[in-house]
């Protein structure tokens, strides 16, 4: 009887964008990664996330990083940057484009105000010089699976989000694309982030699956809470953290994390 394989060593990842310093709400999603690589026994890399210059602030992903070092938050490798992987997200895009899985849209915003924003099929009545690249989505298309924090979900994703975005018109990649390239590039086992990106997660499943990559588990941690459970403020979640006096910080974050 053939031995069965071993599963692939646990890798996490924290995946920040250089918009400005480091702020609490990140820093708790952070500390919730790196607590569950070490207590996997496993590696926790950082990954810097820098797919749209109009919204990068000169200086955020140094101070980002020196901030994350001052809390004892080290990456495990090289930290990897998104703006240099364009070659990478051009050969996934190909291959979409090429199996008919993905097309350019001539779109606009405006175009699609009566349904929300859900792309079902194009409704342009001129072409554009800058058409975006989105993901056709099936009908009937849906995605569940289990969160080792929230527990099963299931999203509809042709109804609820439609077609949606790989490559915007600005010439810029959509972070679903890129994400997922590069999970599946660095080997990254189990994601641990924010609530806020729980339904994200069916289009980065169905782009996986499309792709013939690895899904990874998923874990989304729960709305900032304080040490009495009240949720904390958007206000609050923003509040850049003061690296000079770590202790404490962290101490607050181990409380959010419950």
């Amino acid at each position: 009887m053939p031995a069965t394989p071993k599963p692939p060593p646990y890798r996490g990842r924290f995946a920040p964008s250089p918009t400005g310093p480091l702020h609490f709400g990140s820093l708790v999603a952070a500390f919730g990664s790196w607590l569950m690589a070490r207590h996997a026994g496993g590696e926790w890399l950082i990954r810097i996330e820098d797919l749209d210059p109009p919204r990068e602030v000169a200086g955020a992903m140094a101070h980002q990083l020196a901030t994350l070092a001052t809390v004892g938050l080290q990456s495990d490798g090289p930290v990897l940057r998104q703006s240099e992987r364009s070659p990478m997200y051009h050969a996934a895009l190909d291959r979409l484009l090429a199996s008919g899985d993905a097309f350019e849209c001539h779109c606009s915003r405006s175009a699609l105000a009566d349904t929300r924003g859900v792309h079902r099929q194009c409704v342009a009545t001129a072409a554009r010089s800058d058409p975006s690249i989105r993901l056709r989505v099936r009908d009937d298309t849906v995605i569940g699976f289990a969160d080792a924090v929230r527990g099963d979900y299931q999203q509809d994703v042709a109804t609820q989000v439609g077609d949606f975005i790989l490559r915007r018109a600005d010439g810029f990649w959509a972070y679903q694309l890129a994400v997922v390239v590069d999970d599946a590039a660095q080997g990254v086992t189990d994601v641990v982030r924010g609530a806020d990106l729980l339904d994200s997660t069916p289009r980065q499943i169905l782009l996986q699956r499309m792709l013939g990559l690895p899904t990874p588990r998923y874990a989304h941690l729960p709305l900032l809470a304080d040490g009495h459970g009240r949720k904390l403020g958007k206000s609050q979640a923003a509040a850049p953290v003061d690296a000079q006096n770590p202790v404490p910080v962290l101490r607050m974050a181990w409380a959010a994390l419950g």
